[in-house]
């Protein structure tokens, strides 16, 4: 979802951009799609913020960060969590794809796709290494619950997958 779409003032994306998500630190919270609106209401930054999924323990980061960085410019802000609608892969901008393959992440593939690699076995999963999608799913479950752990069978190594959700 491009960012024009939201309710987000320009003056406050750059304090936004600044915030990273603390799991994948080249992301910010801007190219996540986390963030759902961020107005400024009489001197308070309120801003509406989406999980990754319900319970993701880094949302509790992401709003203490959020209003640290406001903060550094005199501003308070107040964060709100929103869980409707539910945060979906499709948030992420093709920026914050790229950076997160950059870091060593495959992107998410399509829900089917992700139905076929997770459940089936399918070699759709390109390694962020070396771009080969000669891969094997080995934990349903990466170094988060929104990724799945995946080993790359020609340059040997092991890499999280980022799961679509939608």
């Amino acid at each position: 979802m491009s960012i024009e779409n939201l309710n987000i003032e320009k003056d406050l994306i750059s304090v936004l951009e600044t915030v990273s998500d603390p799991e994948i630190p080249v992301l910010s919270v801007l190219a996540l799609g986390v963030i759902r609106e961020a107005i400024e209401v009489d001197g308070i930054v309120k801003i509406k913020l989406t999980p990754t999924y319900s319970g993701c323990p880094a949302m509790d980061v992401i709003s203490d960060d959020l209003k640290a960085a406001f903060s550094e410019i005199g501003k308070k802000a107040e964060v709100e969590l929103v869980l409707s609608p539910a945060w979906s892969t499709d948030w992420i901008s093709e920026e914050g794809l790229q950076k997160m393959e950059e870091y060593g992440i495959s992107r998410p593939l399509s829900e089917s796709h992700d139905i076929d690699v997770l459940l089936h076995g399918k070699k759709l999963v390109k390694c962020p290494q070396c771009g080969s999608t000669n891969t094997h799913l080995v934990s349903q479950f990466g170094s988060t619950a929104c990724k799945a752990l995946f080993k790359c069978d020609d340059c040997h190594e092991p890499f999280d997958y980022f799961k679509c959700l939608k």
